[in-house]
């Protein structure tokens, strides 16, 4: 191995590490705000790619469809808890973002699904589509159970994960899909010729990063999601929904999967399962954090997306056997070094 060849494996190391640190962002988000370890955080990630795809080939991608139908089903479940209740208040709010909107979408998906519809209308069409699935899901499956245990809730992640990916499979079948890069060309650094769209997906990345600091710093629903971090019950004292911060956790969830697919998409072939696996790292990203920390987190993404490119030089039949094994000493360093703390401390 000489240092170009290096060189390559840093390029696609980095490359996946800034995906999978967006991602593990994202666990880490949803697991501090609702102790929830989102499994179904690749499924997203599959939507936006396969949503992209389907647009820039002309074709209207299947989320148009289940969108509609989820919200529905969203809708439903709010009459039925206003019923309930008799608290109508919130009712008008939700038939806007979750029927309205997803009519909406559904009426100009013939007119937006075109090859010659510029590509980034498609990326903010594709957004427009995957990130209200985020709250709909939070509000169908985990706000009546919002008080249960971190074990029941991680059991119902996993129905959740095995229910979006045979949904992906019906929307949007078995085909692998790619999509075009969004910048073309080549820069050379040094003996290795660095792709544009490397750069692009890193300076994404950052951005994005930089965006959810200042939404969390400078804003008032941001502080609202890291008080709900940090104790639950004292969020509620004083006056912040838990279900307000739960389905703004899970929309920023979407958002950032449904990039991250529409990212990855130009550089891997996209099937309709393919985000469990990529999930699953940034998963292993995450836990670098203890599912709490932002900067160990990215940190962790950032070697496991390395560790990954030099694997699959090495040994590519066993790269995802390095990956995942590294879980192991990680847990047990962790184990040693974090003290047990109760649930409602």
């Amino acid at each position: 191995m000489d240092s170009t060849i290096i060189l390559i494996l840093l390029q696609d190391g980095v490359v996946n590490g800034a995906i999978y640190a967006l991602l593990g962002l994202a666990l880490v988000l949803v697991f501090v705000v609702t102790r929830v370890i989102f499994i179904p955080q690749g499924e997203f990630v599959a939507f936006g790619a396969l949503t992209l795809a389907f647009l820039v080939n002309g074709k209207v991608p299947g989320t148009v469809h289940l969108l509609l139908i989820i919200g529905i089903l969203t809708c439903l479940a709010e009459l039925y808890a206003a019923l309930r209740s008799h608290n109508w208040s919130g009712l008008p709010r939700t038939l806007l973002w979750a029927l309205v909107l997803p009519l909406a979408l559904y009426l100009v998906a013939p007119y937006v699904a075109s090859t010659k519809t510029p590509l980034w209308i498609n990326v903010i069409y594709s957004l427009a589509l995957v990130a209200p699935l985020g709250p709909m899901i939070y509000r169908l499956v985990y706000q009546p159970v919002a008080e249960a245990s971190v074990l029941v809730l991680l059991i119902i992640s996993v129905a959740v994960h095995f229910a979006l990916t045979g949904l992906a499979l019906v929307f949007f079948g078995a085909e692998g899909w790619r999509t075009p890069p969004f910048i073309s060309g080549d820069v050379q650094m040094g003996p290795v010729s660095w792709t544009a769209q490397t750069f692009f997906v890193l300076g994404t990345c950052v951005v994005l990063i930089f965006a959810l600091w200042l939404f969390f710093e400078r804003t008032l629903h941001g502080k609202a999601l890291r008080a709900t971090a940090v104790n639950r019950r004292g969020a509620r004292l004083m006056g912040i929904s838990t279900d307000m911060s739960g389905g703004l956790t899970f929309t920023l969830a979407a958002v950032i999967g449904a990039l991250s697919g529409m990212l990855i998409a130009p550089v891997t072939t996209i099937y309709y399962d393919t985000g469990f696996l990529i999930g699953l790292k940034g998963f292993v990203a995450a836990i670098f954090g203890g599912l709490i920390s932002y900067p160990l987190a990215a940190g962790g993404a950032l070697f496991v997306g390395i560790l990954e490119a030099f694997s699959s030089f090495w040994a590519s039949a066993y790269k995802e056997v390095f990956v995942f094994t590294l879980i192991i000493p990680v847990l047990m360093w962790r184990s040693f070094v974090t003290h047990h703390v109760d649930e409602e401390e």
